[in-house]
């Protein structure tokens, strides 16, 4: 690679060579673009329109792992009231969610078809 180096700073090298040093580091750039950077946009553009579409009484979990029911939502602030337990309410962050909870019935409606559900209960409910 140093060998490679010298030659083309001494001007006697072709311009092959220069354009087999940049081939690959194009290539890893691409690498990189495809595997790391274009993944995590979709992720924050799924999240920006989960955080958009939250509305009163959607079931949530907040980034620390808190179940609870939305009760209000002030959008001057961009702040949530959640319920996390009867009588117990938390004001946060409305990025503070990590995800809305969807009910059965919902998910069934959306093409889901809850047979994992059900036969997971069954199994629960016939082991000793």
């Amino acid at each position: 690679m140093i060998q490679i180096l010298a030659q083309s700073s001494d001007g006697t090298s072709s311009g092959g060579s220069l354009l087999s040093l940049l081939f690959p580091l194009v290539l890893l750039g691409g690498v990189f673009y495809f595997l790391l950077l274009r993944p995590n946009r979709t992720r924050q553009r799924q999240q920006q329109s989960l955080l958009e579409s939250l509305k009163v009484g959607d079931e949530v979990m907040t980034a620390g792992g808190i179940f609870g029911t939305l009760k209000d939502i002030d959008e001057e602030d961009d702040t949530l009231t959640v319920e996390i337990a009867p009588g117990t309410e938390v004001r946060m962050l409305r990025r503070a969610i990590a995800q809305r909870l969807v009910d059965e019935a919902e998910e069934e409606g959306g093409g889901g078809d809850g047979t994992e559900d059900q036969g997971f209960d069954e199994e629960a409910g016939s082991r000793p």
